[in-house]
């Protein structure tokens, strides 16, 4: 595990006080165990640097990027119960299938996770719906902003790097929304990707902003777009 190191094969330590670990997770690697013996997962890694940690939020296995975990009990608590409230930005980096002719835009939805196959589903709002209020009972409001970094290709076929910004933070969210708008993440099976250019699924956790819960002060962390991502895509196709 390497600490304060720009380094995209393993975990690295970015921040640390007596409350907080913000690491910058690999693709790959689980957060936590899904209960196999032995599984290597950042949170096993962690606890053998650290000892005693919670986690406070995940990353799904093949995204990269931050993620934090809490040294403490009360304070995962206070994250956890404040998130949305604590949480000032949230930034993705993802490569998707397809040239998209938007520069920027926003993709509102309901979703809903079947329980049996764990994927999520989209579907559009209505007109007069209040995102506070979902027309049934498990169906969650979802908002994505999007904004086009670069057009490119890659292996002669074209793809978009897009930054995503979290105005709501649901399950597959990102994945979900964009399959909704025909661009799935490269690497996305799940959400019916064709193509696996980079050989991982192309989304990773650039940007966290959020509120301290014991010092109040703004904290901001930013890891750099794994060399994939960068060095495969080429100049503006158009």
């Amino acid at each position: 595990m390497a600490k304060g190191r720009n380094r995209n094969d393993d975990l690295e330590i970015i921040y640390e006080d007596q409350w907080l670990i913000v690491a910058d997770k690999p693709s790959g690697l689980l957060t936590m165990s899904t209960g196999k013996q032995g599984e290597d997962t950042a949170y096993s890694r962690l606890y053998d640097y650290a000892g005693r940690i919670f986690i406070v939020h995940r990353l799904d296995r093949d995204t990269s990027g931050l993620i934090v975990f809490a040294k403490d009990q009360d304070t995962k608590v206070s994250l956890q119960e404040n998130w949305d409230e604590a949480v000032k930005e949230r930034k993705y980096i993802a490569i998707l299938e397809g040239s998209i002719d938007d520069d920027e835009g926003w993709i509102e939805t309901w979703l809903y996770e079947n329980k049996k196959s764990l994927k999520v589903h989209c579907y559009a709002l209505e007109k007069g719906d209040d995102p506070s209020k979902p027309p049934r009972k498990d169906w969650q409001y979802a908002s994505t902003h999007c904004r086009t970094l670069k057009r490119g290709l890659i292996d002669g076929q074209d793809y978009t790097m897009v930054e995503c910004s979290l105005e709501t933070g649901r399950k597959n969210q990102i994945r979900v929304h964009s399959q909704w708008i025909g661009h799935p993440v490269a690497g996305d099976r799940k959400y019916d990707a064709r193509t696996n250019p980079l050989g991982r699924l192309a989304l990773h956790a650039r940007t966290l902003s959020f509120i301290h819960p014991w010092t109040g002060k703004i904290m901001k962390f930013t890891s750099a777009i794994p060399g994939s991502f960068r060095l495969k895509m080429l100049p503006d196709a158009r």
